[in-house]
């Protein structure tokens, strides 16, 4: 179909997508600084969807006080033309006065899976998540919205906000795209210097190591976890905020790995905040 362009009001979506009812719309929702990552996903979109949204909007109550908002990447301009050419036939990048009302007091909460993994680290984050995502599901209504499994934490709280709030959407997770290197790329990435670069590689081969250590035959969980914590101990400059043997889709620590677990991870490399995971089958 023919593209739509820019929007930054949700009244302007509403009539743009009210002109388009009866077709099928994919939601590809971003904070910006596109890479290939996100493009995969509009791509995926693309094939699936007569209708593709793509939200550009970085999101001020998922970030804590101390943490990196302000100096959170943004490209609109370059974001707009690369989610064209990937896809997108609407780009919706409102601010955050048309997102957010004062006092917005309403928030979603996910007990049992907002305050484990990245989120005892950062409170209150996929509250704002799940909040978000929630209200873009309600302006953009689609039957399909694409997430990357990058954040499994966050695929893992959408689902659960979906099912059990009875959405009719369908949420497609879609692979971690890694750098040659292995490296899975972000948009923090970019904060990275040359050497800080070459040193955020511990994270994939901390992953890759507890992967192999499971394979090898190893079934207590702690010990997987402590192979994998050696790995990051021995490259200076990066710090380890946790390294995790959980369900996959609970998020809760195991004792003894059978079937399939999520390993689960977030370092510091420098300043910059780094997460990477794994499903591991046995």
């Amino acid at each position: 179909m023919e593209g739509q362009g820019t929007i930054e009001t949700i009244r302007e979506l509403r009539l743009a997508l009210d002109k388009l009812a009866g077709k099928t719309v994919g939601f590809v929702p971003t904070m910006g600084a596109l890479h290939e990552g996100h493009l995969s996903l509009v791509r995926q979109a693309r094939q699936d969807c007569d209708v593709v949204v793509v939200s550009v909007f970085v999101n001020p109550i998922q970030f804590g006080p101390s943490e990196d908002m302000d100096k959170y990447p943004r490209s609109l301009g370059k974001d707009i033309a690369l989610a064209r050419e990937a896809g997108a036939d609407i780009v919706f990048a409102p601010a955050s006065e048309e997102m957010y009302h004062e006092p917005a007091r309403a928030k979603v909460r996910v007990d049992g899976l907002e305050d484990v993994l990245c989120g005892k680290y950062r409170p209150g984050h996929f509250a704002g998540v799940a909040t978000v995502v929630l209200k873009f599901f309600n302006i953009v209504r689609p039957q399909r919205a694409y997430f990357g499994a990058k954040d499994w934490q966050q695929l893992v709280v959408v689902g659960k906000v979906v099912k059990d709030l009875n959405l009719s959407i369908e949420i497609i997770p879609m692979p971690i795209i890694r750098a040659a290197d292995g490296l899975a790329l972000s948009s923090r990435n970019q904060y990275l210097s040359p050497q800080e670069r070459i040193s955020a590689l511990v994270l994939p081969a901390a992953i890759q190591a507890a992967a192999q250590t499971i394979h090898a035959g190893e079934r207590d969980a702690r010990l997987v976890e402590a192979a994998a914590k050696e790995v990051i101990a021995a490259q200076p400059g990066v710090t380890l905020e946790y390294f995790s043997i959980c369900g996959p889709q609970d998020l809760q620590p195991v004792d003894i790995i059978v079937g399939e677990v999520l390993a689960a991870a977030a370092v510091y490399v420098g300043p910059t905040r780094l997460i990477d995971n794994m499903v591991i089958r046995i």
